[in-house]
């Protein structure tokens, strides 16, 4: 009997699942997990529930942060023997804030066969729900734990001429409002919650209307993704830059404050380090 990896040319296959509702998984995928012959998961336990939910029986092994070293020359040893291996997280498409991305860049460096069946992303939904510009926009991820550390991660963000969409702990969100409203000022916003699932929320506002929302309210429940507004084009010029330059050189060197800057509002490298030295001395 021909076992159902056949279907499959053998290789690395990259695999978005739903990021809540169990119905956001695509035919192709479904086709690509039952006839695969192992699955690579975050955690086993999240990825059993969809797995459960369609019925498919297939060897599962865990791959994260805290195991990925360990566990990449096993799976990679299983891609060489000409199996098919998918790969799945938690939830939404693989790669976007986790390990995975180490795994497939040894995959390819040994010339395996690798590919990516697409689906769902927060990223891409919240950007939608937002209601902001989609036509660019700058993934961050999660911010710095560390108040200081994100605080200075912010201020480099601050000019990029973007849309930004930020990934963000619920427990956290009050606070990292107040630190993205101080330092980017009152930017068009929203809050995305609990995207595809039953309480599925989007709020939007100004950044000072969200944190005095979620400063009387409280921290919110459940998965939150942040979408910011472009800086306008009068907030990198003139009079914003130097106060912007200012602000980097509290925690950065002349060079590191007028290289980041030189990037995010294409002013001439020189002219904003010679402005770095003058407000510097």
């Amino acid at each position: 009997m021909k076992s159902d990896s056949s279907q499959l040319q053998p290789g690395l296959y990259i695999i978005a699942t739903p990021i809540g509702n169990l119905k956001d998984i695509t035919l192709r995928a479904l086709d690509a997990l039952k006839a695969c012959d192992l699955i690579i998961c975050e955690d086993t336990r999240v990825s059993g529930k969809l797995l459960s939910h369609y019925g498919i029986r297939k060897p599962t092994l865990s791959y994260n942060d805290h195991n990925g070293e360990e566990r990449r020359p096993q799976i990679l040893e299983t891609l060489a023997a000409g199996k098919c291996v998918a790969l799945v997280s938690d939830a939404g498409t693989p790669l976007v804030s986790d390990p995975g991305y180490k795994l497939v860049r040894e995959a390819l460096a040994c010339g395996i066969y690798v590919t990516a069946l697409p689906g769902a992303s927060s990223v891409l939904t919240a950007l939608c729900l937002s209601g902001l510009p989609t036509d660019r926009f700058f993934f961050v991820g999660f911010l710095p734990a560390k108040k200081e550390a994100c605080r200075k991660e912010i201020g480099s963000l601050a000019a990029i001429p973007s849309t930004l969409v930020l990934f963000e702990s619920a427990r956290r969100l009050p606070e990292t409002l107040v630190l993205l409203q101080e330092i980017m000022g009152d930017r068009p916003a929203a809050i995305a919650r609990e995207i595809t699932k039953l309480y599925e929320e989007t709020r939007r506002g100004t950044l000072q209307e969200l944190r005095d929302h979620y400063e009387k309210e409280g921290a919110p429940k459940g998965e939150v993704v942040i979408v910011i507004a472009p800086p306008l084009k009068k907030e990198v010029a003139g009079e914003d830059v130097n106060a912007r330059l200012k602000w980097l050189l509290q925690s950065h060197s002349v060079k590191e404050a007028a290289s980041i800057l030189a990037e995010q509002t294409g002013l001439p490298r020189k002219e904003i380090y010679a402005m770095a030295l003058k407000i510097k001395n």
